[in-house]
């Protein structure tokens, strides 16, 4: 048998590359009746605030060419009831649970990290600086280095966790925040979230999506993740988690050999919740096929 597992940082292993995109798999225990989640390598929950958030109304999803519009708005349970109702499930859960954390100023953030930290089935963060800081007017804390830089060097000392960032593709240059997040002590980026996008009923002439403007996903996004993680591979030493039109194996080799250590899949789950089933027999027959005892040897191996 090949190895599939990598290492993201001494603090997280995976049994195999492959995560879940927050947002796109709920928290995992609800999808468990028709696709076995300990295929995965590690979930990554929806996104997370200290209060429980209704979202933006509808319509917030619409479909479009090689992807979809989404302007969910963060709607989640909250840390209460995420910490009361999910136990069970993680604890039986094979691979690693990351949390990604949603808050509306410094503090927010701060808080959940603090009471997650004690949590043992709780294994790492996602932090989400594509969030509004309501403080700032509503300026997102990802699209500007130095503002990004203040919000996520403190949580270096709240928690001895695997820290990972996501970062908005929506910003001058995506290296500068790589760096930023390296020169924080972080473990890992995870890139790209999602980018830009409209869609305009040509009958009714309204926007598609309650907010006009939202978060375009999926297969048309896959070109710009990929240019965008070879850019920060360039810049930075830490492990780059890839996101960003993944659809099947191929995909995934493809982010491999660009710079990622790891994927997560997300808009996928969306038109084939069992496309992890097929990626994890793909990567197995694909190392055979290259003669390659590990997936870690196709990490960064692009000729570029």
């Amino acid at each position: 048998m090949v190895d599939l597992s990598v290492e993201l940082s001494e603090k997280l292993l995976l049994k195999n590359p492959l995560m879940t995109a927050s947002g796109t798999f709920g928290y995992g225990d609800e999808v468990t009746d028709f696709v076995d989640t300990n295929l995965y390598g590690g979930i990554v929950s929806k996104s997370l605030s200290l209060n429980p958030r209704v979202g933006n109304p509808p319509p917030r999803i619409v479909e479009t060419p090689g992807g979809m519009i989404n302007s969910i708005g963060l709607a989640n349970i909250g840390l209460d009831r995420f910490l009361e109702e999910k136990e069970e499930y993680f604890h039986n859960f094979e691979g690693q649970l990351i949390v990604n954390i949603a808050g509306q100023e410094d503090d927010e953030f701060y808080t959940i990290l603090k009471r997650l930290d004690r949590v043992n089935w709780v294994r790492g963060f996602e932090i989400n600086v594509s969030c509004p800081n309501v403080k700032k007017g509503g300026i997102q804390f990802g699209t500007d280095p130095d503002f990004m830089f203040k919000l996520i060097a403190p949580m270096r000392d709240l928690t001895d966790k695997f820290l990972m960032i996501k970062l908005s593709p929506n910003v001058t240059d995506i290296a500068k925040m790589a760096v930023k997040v390296q020169e924080a002590k972080c473990d890992a980026v995870s890139m790209i979230n999602t980018l830009y996008g409209a869609a305009i009923d040509i009958y009714t002439r309204k926007p598609k999506i309650n907010t006009v403007i939202g978060g375009l996903s999926g297969p048309a996004v896959k070109p710009v993740a990929l240019a965008n993680i070879i850019k920060a591979r360039k810049a930075i030493d830490i492990p780059i988690v890839g996101i960003g039109g993944i659809t099947n194996g191929d995909d995934v080799i493809e982010f491999l050999l660009a710079g990622a250590s790891a994927v997560q899949l997300g808009t996928v789950h969306f038109f084939d919740p069992l496309a992890v089933v097929k990626i994890h027999q793909f990567l197995q027959q694909y190392l055979e096929s290259q003669n390659l005892n590990t997936i870690k040897e196709l990490i960064g191996k692009a000729l570029i």
